[in-house]
């Protein structure tokens, strides 16, 4: 799979790396925060990443005094296996060298369907945050050359909360896994099921 630079011209069409926030901070704290040695950790909302400086900062001006959550991707992944998508952009903060593939809402279509040949990879530095636009769609980072990945995730609050109702009303309704979560998950993908299986063609990885 070729997998582009992040700060090729291209990703402007998923996002822009942010330069007006300084998430030194976030990334020390990500420091203390263990890799798994197999899978992939997601957590939403993490009370010691809350605590760094930027937290501030991030609602002030990336979320426009909206509250935000402060949470984390980490672990060891290669696979694309799904793709979500939330009502909101997402901030990424690389604390480790990381790979995204991403793709674009538009190109969803009729029953809910996505080609994976439209899947596009991007590498990002450590140090590096980035706006993943909400109308992007995404999942869990890779790592590079084989090494486990640590990604800050930035939300507003309350996104990937487990969900509180039921959806019954058919449509997009039957996508949604979490609060503010919408996923679309790939047949050959074993962790996923129970999920809408949407996804057709190969089950990207970024080795391949």
């Amino acid at each position: 799979m070729k997998i582009l630079d992040g700060f090729d011209p291209s990703f402007k069409a998923y996002g822009k790396v942010i330069d007006n926030v300084d998430f030194s901070s976030y990334i020390e704290k990500l420091g203390e925060v263990a890799i798994p040695e197999n899978g992939v950790a997601y957590e939403p909302s993490v009370a010691s990443l809350e605590a760094a400086d930027c937290y501030e900062t991030a609602q002030t001006v990336f979320g426009g005094e909206l509250k935000l959550e402060f949470g984390y991707c980490a672990g060891h992944n290669t696979m694309l296996n799904a793709l979500e998508y939330h009502r909101s952009s997402e901030i990424n903060v690389f604390a480790t060298d990381a790979i995204l593939m991403l793709g674009l809402q538009k190109d969803i279509e009729d029953g809910f369907k996505y080609d994976t040949s439209k899947v596009v990879a991007y590498k990002f530095p450590k140090g590096t945050a980035v706006e993943v636009y909400a109308t992007t769609l995404h999942y869990a980072p890779c790592g590079v050359d084989g090494n486990g990945f640590m990604v800050g995730i930035v939300l507003p609050y309350g996104t990937n909360f487990p969900l509180t109702k039921e959806h019954k009303a058919g449509g997009e309704d039957q996508l949604i896994t979490a609060q503010n979560k919408w996923l679309i998950a790939h047949p050959e993908a074993a962790g996923e099921a129970g999920h809408y299986m949407g996804l057709y063609g190969k089950n990207c990885d970024i080795n391949e």
